[in-house]
């Protein structure tokens, strides 16, 4: 489907590349009609029903118009909110009612609140729900780590241009593995590259700081949308989105204090930091809203993809302790929190599908370290002592056990974080803590962001690298290679579940076919 270019956008890319991010569209002027540049995009779509979002120019009322053809006969009509500032113009409407497994073919209009017949252009997508029957299988993508460490949309390499070889692929849904920005991570207008050429960014104001203010998180989340294979993309696959630190602070924990020595930063308070990242990362993303009575908006959660397949999404950052050497004999908070682990337990036991794809935010068995704060401190899970569990390892033993000794056949582990790709087999009779079935964890990324060397594993719970490609040197730039998102590919007959893993132009790397109905594999 074509998308134009954002009003203005030729000229913007002369130069330094520099845009704003509230004037990269011409609207903001009050005359005319309602505008909706910035895309559509659905999310968390079932077998009935789906997110749909939209942002706009100014206050507008958001309109959802479905049907089975391109052509948009028998059109059914749903009246979304009414969207304004609060929300920075952004708006989610839930489609119900849907028929399962069938193409859905979609446009968003943006009325005026004073003259309901002043509409904007329609900006059309389209999605399919997800089948109540086995046999359609599955497929989707994963990947995470979008415009890191100062590598952002560059158009003479092509843009974000990853997500056309995704989008071939036609996948189901596409699981967004978290660091869906860089919020920490400033843009510059260029960057010299390793043999002496130019790196050229667009750039807006809210980029060229870290951020702080809720207007600079919003601005984080909207530069990518300036992109137009990411807005092309996301107007026809639906994605499922977790979050990690980046959408706040690089190796965030709650409870931090940012030191007096980081001049970057006038707003100390990491909670606060991430009190307006979580609500610009609702915001810019069609997320589930929160129940009636719900103290908080969740991250973590089930998505249902039918008979084949459940996705478990994890949030191992809201809930963690704070980061540490990792060596406490005893953790009962962890990287998950006690309420979170007793209800992916819980989730995991009750569910009736082949397939149960746990979406962590970080890796098992690769060793993360944290030296924000000049101390030799763990990020992730695994704290590089090969022996028993100590400190975050523990829910994971925890996890491990529960999954092989209440039988929970078809766990499967994807992450994104470490920057490069790799498939890792954890084997009981090769680790330090033995109570727990054989399993896969399957990471890739970067989208578009630096790419780093493979890092160290922790044999505790007996991790084997059965295959990895990554750098010799840290922060490779997109230009230099190492960009890389992953497929599941779910056959609807034998059930058989095929992950491969794919280079930015969609090149499979490595490829594991599993078998369905086994606790371990």
């Amino acid at each position: 489907m074509a998308h134009r270019l954002l009003p203005g956008r030729r000229s913007l890319l002369k130069g330094s590349l520099a845009v704003s991010a509230g004037l990269a569209l011409p609207a903001f002027t009050r005359s005319g009609r309602p505008t909706a540049e910035w895309g559509v995009q659905t999310g968390d779509v079932t077998r009935d029903s789906a997110l749909v979002w939209v942002r706009s120019d100014r206050p507008a009322r958001m309109i959802v118009e479905t049907s089975a053809t391109e052509s948009f006969r028998d059109v059914r009509r749903m009246r979304g909110p009414l969207i304004g500032p609060g929300t920075d113009f952004t708006g989610t409407t839930r489609l119900r009612g849907l028929p399962p497994g069938e193409q859905i073919h979609y446009r968003v209009l943006l009325a005026d609140p004073d003259d309901p017949r002043r509409t904007s252009a329609p900006v059309t997508g389209a999605f399919r729900t997800v089948p109540d029957r086995r046999r359609d299988g599955v497929r989707f993508v994963w990947s995470g780590d979008l415009a890191g460490q100062g590598w952002g949309i560059n158009p003479e390499f092509g843009g974000y241009r990853i997500f056309d070889a995704m989008a071939r692929l036609d996948p189901d849904f596409f699981l967004f593995s978290g660091d869906t920005v860089y919020a920490d991570g400033p843009i510059a207008a260029s960057a010299e590259l390793p043999d002496g050429s130019l790196w050229r960014n667009i750039t807006t104001e809210e980029k060229s700081k870290v951020a702080e203010s809720l207007a600079e998180f919003r601005g984080a989340f909207r530069y990518n949308l300036l992109d137009e294979h990411l807005r092309r993309f996301n107007a026809r696959v639906p994605s499922i989105v977790q979050w990690d630190d980046h959408e706040v602070r690089n190796n965030w924990y709650p409870g931090q204090r940012i030191a007096d020595t980081d001049t970057r930063y006038t707003e100390k308070s990491v909670d606060v930091l991430a009190a307006r990242a979580r609500r610009a990362f609702g915001e810019y993303f069609p997320m589930p809203t929160p129940r009636p009575g719900a103290r908080e908006r969740r991250v973590h959660r089930v998505v249902r993809q039918g008979p084949l397949l459940d996705v478990f999404v994890l949030d191992m950052r809201t809930y963690r302790n704070a980061n540490s050497p990792g060596d406490q004999t005893v953790d009962p908070q962890g990287i998950l929190g006690r309420e979170q682990l007793d209800w992916l337990k819980r989730e995991l036991a009750r569910s009736r599908a082949v397939w149960k794809v746990i979406a962590a935010d970080m890796p098992i068995g690769l060793v993360v370290p944290d030296t924000t704060e000049g101390r030799p401190h763990v990020e992730a899970v695994a704290q590089g002592d090969p022996g028993a569990p100590l400190g975050r390892e523990l829910q994971i033993a925890e996890l491990l056990r529960f999954i092989k000794h209440r039988r929970i056949t078809g766990t499967v582990w994807l992450t994104a974080d470490v920057h490069h790709t790799s498939a890792q087999h954890y084997q009981p009779a090769r680790a330090a803590f033995g109570d727990f079935e054989p399993f896969w964890e399957f990471v890739s990324g970067p989208l578009n962001a630096g790419a780093f060397p493979a890092t160290e594993l922790d044999a505790t719970f007996g991790p084997e690298r059965v295959w990895v490609k990554a750098p010799t040197t840290a922060n490779v730039s997109p230009a230099g290679g190492h960009q890389f998102f992953g497929e599941v590919d779910i056959d609807g007959g034998s059930g058989e579940l095929t992950v491969r893993l794919r280079e930015m132009d969609g090149t499979v790397l490595f490829r594991k076919t599993l078998q369905p109905g086994l606790v371990g594999q």
